[in-house]
């Protein structure tokens, strides 16, 4: 464990590593399922979802897409889902209810807990692709205890573009040596790292299905590695009492 003893704020990266996307959307999408009769491989249908993240994502990034907000990148996915998996007769209002589904997604066991220790001697933050809007319903949905909610949104970019974490560092007022980046992922935390900030790695083992893992080279050597953010809460010194 590297020299944490600068840091003043936490931000974390909230889908894979806060909630767990892949449970909670198959979950809720099954229930809706059998409301409407429709017989669907809903862990499936997630995981093709998902997997069209990052691709859309980077053609956003390189310019072949203009900005949009993640909302509205995933309902163009959700439209050819739908179409690939023969879902027809859904209203609009139904739609907007599925593609919002990741507004409600369920946080870890651990997350919550360790949150919530965490924030008693840090500012903690999200730094997340989501919008603004998915991020805040999801808090307040799951009780997230976050102390501000910043995104990419409010920099027009995707992580990994260096202008989310050096404006998400701006915007805290603090020199991104004083902030670290949280993350399951290390091609995140890699990006963080190029621009000044610490890094803190918690994996989630039960991220994605078994072989739908995406195969991303990372660098390692990070300045904390926990087994969840309880562990990580310990490891940065912030107590439960």
């Amino acid at each position: 464990m590297s020299d944490t003893s600068a840091v003043k704020a936490l931000t974390f990266d909230v889908f894979g590593t806060v909630v767990d996307w892949r449970g909670s959307i198959a979950r809720d999408l099954g229930a809706f399922g059998r409301k409407k009769g429709l017989n669907v491989d809903w862990a499936e249908f997630t995981d093709e979802w998902r997997a069209a993240y990052r691709p859309t994502l980077n053609r956003v990034i390189a310019g072949e897409l203009p900005w949009a907000r993640l909302d509205d990148l995933h309902r163009g996915v959700l439209d050819r889902l739908l179409r690939q998996f023969k879902i027809a007769g859904l209203s609009e209002a139904e739609k907007d209810y599925v593609n919002k589904v990741w507004h409600r997604l369920d946080p870890w066991p651990d997350s919550v807990p360790g949150l919530t220790r965490l924030k008693k001697k840090f500012l903690i933050a999200t730094l997340s692709n989501g919008n603004v809007a998915l991020l805040a319903n999801m808090a307040k949905r799951a009780g997230l205890p976050w102390d501000c909610v910043l995104s990419g949104e409010l920099f027009k970019a995707y992580k990994r573009d260096p202008k989310v974490y050096v404006g998400a560092c701006d915007m805290l007022g603090l020199k991104p040596p004083e902030v670290m980046m949280v993350a399951a992922h290390g091609d995140d935390l890699d990006a963080a790292r190029r621009q000044g900030m610490k890094t803190g790695y918690v994996p989630r083992p039960g991220e994605y299905a078994p072989g739908r893992e995406p195969g991303v080279k990372i660098e390692g050597g990070y300045d904390v590695e926990a087994g969840d953010f309880l562990d990580l809460a310990a490891k940065l010194g912030a107590q439960s009492s």
